[in-house]
């Protein structure tokens, strides 16, 4: 994966969890776990952020750091801001509150641009209806393609009828890839009515007529996003689980 790309955004400034690429875990900052988890699939590594101590945090573990506005409108957007110099040609955003992001993951992430999609992404069947029930979970739907119709905080499909079981959802899992020709594309598109309403980047792209091929997988993730994430996190990393 020589020609791959993996760029970390980590903005400061999150209002549900302040500081969060810093928040520790175990005694170590959020973001090195998920550099971490990272470099155990490439060493091709940058990390994108508006805070110089995430960024000298990130230098720690021999990886790029590169510093970005903080007015960014997503993370996508940041990691246009911090590739527009490189000339890899695919390029695997995850997320900087990822710390359990899978080789699995990047890999079909990868393969899915390889074999011609411009936009990709990855999803695995949800083990609970509660967690179908958390807005904060995205779900998504597909065509009969392995295409993303739709992304939503809201379980989808409604079922009318019968009993409601969480293998008929599917979990969205916070990595992205991109060619580079796409990533450029996107940048240049306007927010959209729906990625507004619920505030998910990935629908900028359904809005604006392209494909997100979405691979699935076993290997089950989630992003830390609130104290109870990290909560969560902590007994998984710290091995109380």
């Amino acid at each position: 994966m020589e020609d791959l790309l993996v760029v970390i955004p980590a903005r400061i400034g999150s209002q549900r969890l302040p500081e969060k690429p810093l928040r520790e875990i175990c005694g170590k900052p959020l973001i090195c776990w998920v550099v971490e988890a990272v470099k155990r699939v490439t060493s091709n590594i940058l990390v994108a952020t508006d805070s110089e101590r995430v960024l000298n945090a990130v230098l720690k573990l021999g990886v790029r750091g590169k510093l970005t506005p903080s007015e960014l409108p997503s993370g996508t957007d940041r990691v246009y801001y911090a590739t527009k110099d490189e000339s890899f040609p695919f390029i695997v955003n995850v997320q900087g509150d990822e710390p359990f992001v899978d080789r699995e993951h990047i890999e079909a992430v990868y393969r899915a641009l390889k074999s011609g999609a411009l936009f990709s992404t990855v999803a695995t069947p949800f083990k609970s209806i509660g967690d179908v029930k958390d807005p904060s979970m995205v779900k998504v739907v597909l065509d009969k393609k392995g295409k993303a119709l739709y992304f939503s905080r809201s379980p989808i499909p409604y079922v009318r009828d019968g009993e409601v079981k969480p293998k008929n959802y599917l979990k969205h899992i916070g990595i992205y890839g991109y060619r580079k020709e796409a990533l450029e594309r996107f940048v240049n598109w306007e927010r959209g009515k729906l990625e507004e309403l619920e505030k998910l980047e990935q629908l900028r792209i359904l809005e604006n007529g392209e494909k997100i091929y979405v691979s699935i997988v076993e290997k089950d993730s989630f992003g830390v996003d609130t104290e109870e994430d990290l909560k969560r996190a902590e007994k998984i990393l710290c091995g109380e689980v």
